[in-house]
């Protein structure tokens, strides 16, 4: 991104206001759900937010981004795994994640919802899963997200 030197590079954001509960969630697999927030739909130039809800017992695969990422527990405890250790957290316990470490979060209750607040420090975030090395673009599984049905 080219910004004028006199300018901010978010110059052009518009403001907004987002409500999760009036936007699209789409499932992560394993009974966890997405709902993207701050997008490049919204006019994000340099960071990407979002949240994802896990049902009681679910969790997310081990994988790695191409840019930190940090994210703050909402809603109940989670453990979270990070480049092999894991940690206990609970509600708005923050984490930061540096580019290329592995990390999964997971429900540390089996019956209780919990929920993440993440943050990627780049519009051009990545997810490569570890099991596969398979890499994808956060974004693309935003649109993904507007194509699915609302839950």
């Amino acid at each position: 991104m080219n910004c004028p030197t006199d300018e901010p590079c978010f110059a052009s954001f518009p403001p907004a206001v987002l409500r999760p509960a009036e936007l699209t969630a789409f499932s992560r697999g394993g009974g966890a759900r997405t709902i993207p927030l701050v997008t490049r739909a919204v006019g994000a130039e340099v960071f990407l937010t979002g949240q994802t809800l896990f049902e009681g017992g679910a969790g997310i695969a081990l994988h790695t981004h191409n840019c930190p990422e940090s994210v703050t527990i909402l809603e109940g405890d989670a453990i979270v795994e990070i480049d092999g250790t894991e940690h206990r957290v609970t509600r708005f316990d923050t984490t930061y994640v540096p580019a290329g470490t592995p990390h999964r979060f997971r429900n540390a209750s089996a019956t209780e919802p919990m929920r993440i607040l993440w943050i990627y420090a780049s519009v051009d975030a990545t997810r490569t899963l570890v099991e596969t090395g398979v890499t994808a673009r956060v974004d693309a599984e935003h649109a993904r997200a507007a194509a699915e049905p609302r839950d």
